[in-house]
């Protein structure tokens, strides 16, 4: 099992030549690809401030997600949110906290190219 962060995410379902080598791997080895749902909300915000554009509505984008197999989405839940809190991290960023506090309550890798989760999640791979 694999935690996806954002990037990750989109990288792997909308262009998937952005991933390395090894997430790519990682990936295919897995018997099960989780995201966080707040990955949905995350992007939905980048696209409506017009920081990220994606080939097709969010409705559109969570059905073709709900369609891949390996993938579970997490919903963000009152354990995930007190998860998030209790994470010693300074971090602000609340897709951020609750990515990583996914991945750690799972105890497994999380694919990231964000170098700050890297310095605080062991277990980052990219």
């Amino acid at each position: 099992m694999v935690v996806l962060d954002t990037s990750a995410l989109l990288y792997w379902t909308l262009d998937p030549a952005k991933l390395s080598l090894q997430a790519s791997q990682a990936i295919e080895q897995a018997e099960k690809v989780v995201i966080s749902s707040i990955s949905v909300w995350e992007i939905e915000l980048k696209v409506k401030h017009g920081k990220l554009s994606i080939p097709l509505p969010m409705a559109e984008y969570v059905a073709f997600l709900s369609q891949i197999d390996v993938l579970e989405i997490f919903a963000v839940d009152v354990q995930g949110w007190l998860d998030n809190l209790e994470l010693p991290w300074e971090h602000r960023d609340p897709a951020d906290r609750t990515i990583v506090a996914l991945a750690a309550r799972l105890d497994c890798p999380l694919l990231t190219t964000d170098g700050i989760i890297a310095e605080f999640y062991p277990k980052t791979l990219w």
